[in-house]
């Protein structure tokens, strides 16, 4: 009997001395170690490009941040987090993330599904009933916002929300008659503070009319803040609660909020645009409706679409957590397959000036655009209404992040420069 116990607490043994390796690769590292795959030379050079914009005046300050085989090989904030009172900007900045929030209720919509709460094909009417039998704009009149409608083909479906072909537009930002009817009758954009109630507004967006018939084409609009009601309502708790018990907590993302605590105020960085002359200014309360103090408000109306502040570090932990095939921390978030779903470019046609797919969630890499520019085909990525970009590679085990808070920015040309010094600096 001693025998046997001693045989099986030796290969007890040996199997947790095999896979502890594999679990604490799962997390991203953080030693000085050199990274064998990376000319950290070559990648050196990312720090006179940045401070080569801040020194002209072109930007007040960023954070960058570039993960490799799961190990923190560069992260550096630079300039100011703050023009009046020179505050440097610290590596560990707060920014508005805005739109990087929808690869976040992308994944929570997904972690439903993969509860048996919902099909990805079925109508979102069968949990929000108003959303039964939509119409499609026909006619619009300008002068009065008037217009006349024809009845959609079909009705809405998840698929149609996470890959923004559902026929939505986007209040504030969107085409000038969507936008005339959604000011008229109104939906926010999701982007800043607003004193409403989710459900509420979603209900009213059902009513008005799509740009185009679902399925049809790809058009940026308010379908993330509909998938985040949906998630409300299937759930039956909040988004901010959903995303702290489901990938936050989990995951350790410690920085992520829609409500930044008064605790981190501190560590939020300053929001700026630009005058007629192209200078550098603060954005202002009033500016666009938008107040940047938005994180520190205390909202109840959570925009999965653009609600969300984090840091490059929290934001890189939930894409790494997508390259591990859902898991990160000991926890699976996802399953491999739904993730690898998740990253599929999911469209018979291609988007934007680069040619490339849609996933659910994400924009994915083409074979178009790979053969063109530095990302492998793939890559998943997004950014943010105030200049903040990422991207993973799953090719090249790669995670880059670069941070700003500007918008507009005539030099924004600074993230494709970024990219091209880290594909550089790959062995």
């Amino acid at each position: 009997m001693k025998k046997n116990f001693a045989f099986t607490l030796f290969f007890a043994s040996v199997y947790l001395l095999l896979i502890t390796p594999i679990c604490v690769a799962q997390q991203i590292q953080t030693n000085a170690k050199p990274n064998a795959h990376i000319d950290m030379q070559r990648l050196s050079r990312i720090d006179d490009l940045v401070n080569g914009y801040i020194n002209k005046n072109w930007l007040t300050g960023a954070v960058t941040l570039v993960i490799k085989d799961n190990q923190l090989v560069q992260y550096k904030g630079y300039g100011l987090a703050d023009i009046s009172t020179k505050k440097a900007m610290p590596n560990d900045a707060i920014f508005r993330i805005m739109s990087q929030t929808k690869a976040i209720t992308s994944a929570g919509i997904l972690i439903l599904y993969e509860h048996g709460k919902l099909l990805l094909d079925e109508p979102i009417a069968n949990f929000i009933p108003a959303f039964k039998n939509p119409v499609v704009l026909d006619k619009f009149n300008a002068a009065d916002s008037t217009y006349t409608t024809v009845p959609a083909k079909r009705d809405i479906t998840f698929r149609d929300l996470l890959t923004h072909t559902s026929g939505i537009d986007y209040a504030g930002i969107g085409s000038q008659d969507m936008k005339a009817i959604y000011a008229k009758a109104g939906v926010p954009s999701g982007l800043g503070f607003f004193d409403a109630h989710l459900l509420e507004k979603m209900n009213v967006l059902a009513k008005l009319p799509l740009k185009n018939q679902p399925g049809e084409k790809f058009l940026y609009g308010l379908n993330t803040d509909l998938l985040g009601c949906l998630i409300e309502v299937i759930s039956g708790t909040t988004l901010d609660d959903f995303f702290k018990k489901n990938i936050f907590e989990p995951l350790g993302m410690k920085d992520t909020y829609f409500n930044v605590p008064a605790t981190k105020a501190s560590r939020m960085a300053g929001v700026y645009t630009e005058d007629a002359e192209h200078r550098i200014i603060p954005w202002l309360h009033e500016f666009r409706n938008i107040d940047p103090d938005y994180p520190l408000m205390n909202k109840k109306y959570f925009s999965g679409g653009a609600g969300l502040s984090s840091t490059a570090f929290d934001y890189a932990i939930f894409l790494q957590m997508l390259l591990n095939g859902g898991k990160y921390n000991g926890h699976q978030i996802l399953s491999p397959r739904i993730v690898e779903l998740m990253i599929s470019g999911q469209l018979d046609f291609t988007i934007g000036a680069n040619k490339n797919n849609f996933g659910l969630g994400f924009e994915i890499t083409s074979d178009k655009a790979a053969a063109k520019l530095p990302r492998n085909l793939g890559s998943f990525a997004w950014g943010g209404y105030y200049g903040t970009t990422y991207w993973a590679d799953p090719k090249a085990h790669l995670i880059c992040l670069i941070m700003t808070q500007q918008s507009p920015n005539s030099h924004g040309d600074l993230s494709a420069k970024f990219e091209a010094m880290v594909y550089s600096s790959l062995k």
